[in-house]
């Protein structure tokens, strides 16, 4: 096939919706440039590859940046109850990593707002200097083809939103050398309890 050709069926209304190959980056307008720095350089382990009084783009792999904030003095401060997006999310290889992540921010005075056990991720949910969300999570199953099994199962619509645990008892547990796949399984619901039951703000 000729370059011609290649280009030629790249641009063919056959092929429908392409899907981009990765989410790059999330930026951050925010009036506390430098907390928020600091911030995610520690809840993520990431390096500022440049910085300067309005701007900071920070990585912690093998894309140029994965947060970029900028800095806009008097912005207003955020509700809440407002439109917008609820929450970034970011997966670590493993439960020990995200345990050693929540071992190591509880040592510096961050701590998690919401540990939950979604069923499909263990999640802990932080909140950074501006009062945004962060999702710090691993996946429960080994495969995507065991996930979708068990979301499709009718255990995820019967709790969508998941089930509270203690990341200090987790921790414990892990710690004591419980096998991961008990670790990883999302305990049934507190008695009397639903699942909004476990929503937190």
């Amino acid at each position: 096939m000729t370059a011609k050709e290649t280009r030629s069926r790249s641009l063919s209304e056959t092929r429908g919706a392409v899907p981009p190959v990765k989410l790059a980056h999330v930026v951050r307008r925010t009036s506390r440039l430098d907390e928020m720095v600091a911030w995610y350089q520690e809840v993520l382990g990431a390096e500022t590859v440049h910085a300067d009084e309005m701007l900071a783009f920070l990585t912690y792999d093998d894309e140029h940046h994965r947060i970029a904030i900028v800095g806009l003095p008097g912005l207003d401060e955020q509700s809440d109850q407002a439109v917008g997006t609820d929450h970034i999310a970011f997966t670590y290889a493993g439960i020990g990593d995200l345990l050693y992540t929540y071992k190591r921010l509880k040592g510096r005075g961050i701590e998690p707002y919401w540990c939950l056990n979604h069923g499909p991720t263990t999640s802990m949910y932080f909140k950074d200097p501006d009062g945004s969300r962060v999702e710090l999570q691993v996946d429960n199953f080994e495969t995507l083809r065991e996930c979708n099994e068990w979301m499709t199962s009718g255990v995820f619509a019967a709790n969508p939103i998941g089930v509270i645990f203690d990341p200090d008892e987790l921790l414990a547990r892990y710690e004591a050398g419980e096998p991961l796949e008990d670790l990883l399984r999302q305990s049934p619901l507190p008695e009397g309890a639903t699942p909004f039951d476990m929503l937190r703000m």
